[in-house]
């Protein structure tokens, strides 16, 4: 998995950003819409007992990305990992 380009400047808490998060389970892309539309990607590499699930897309602003967290907890999908990006301007 390719890390996304690292920030040149601070987020902030209420601009739109890209946003990578990993869980640990297998997510239906059926999901993809619950999930503030984010393409929902599953896969178990070799070695690993459990899937992962890669969820990549823009976030509308940091409350959103805490919403989505809190709805990926409810799911009981243990969080791996979460990646932010400035939008290219």
């Amino acid at each position: 998995m390719t890390p996304i380009t690292p920030l040149k400047a601070a987020l902030n808490l209420y601009d739109p950003f890209i946003c990578r998060i990993c869980v640990q389970g297998a997510v239906d892309q059926s999901w993809a819409e619950q999930l503030n539309g984010l393409t929902v990607s599953s896969q178990t590499l070799i070695g690993d007992t459990a899937p992962t699930t890669v969820l990549f897309g823009l976030m509308t602003d940091q409350a959103a990305l805490i919403g989505l967290v809190n709805a990926l907890y409810s799911l009981g999908l243990p969080l791996v990992s979460v990646e932010c990006a400035q939008i290219a301007r």
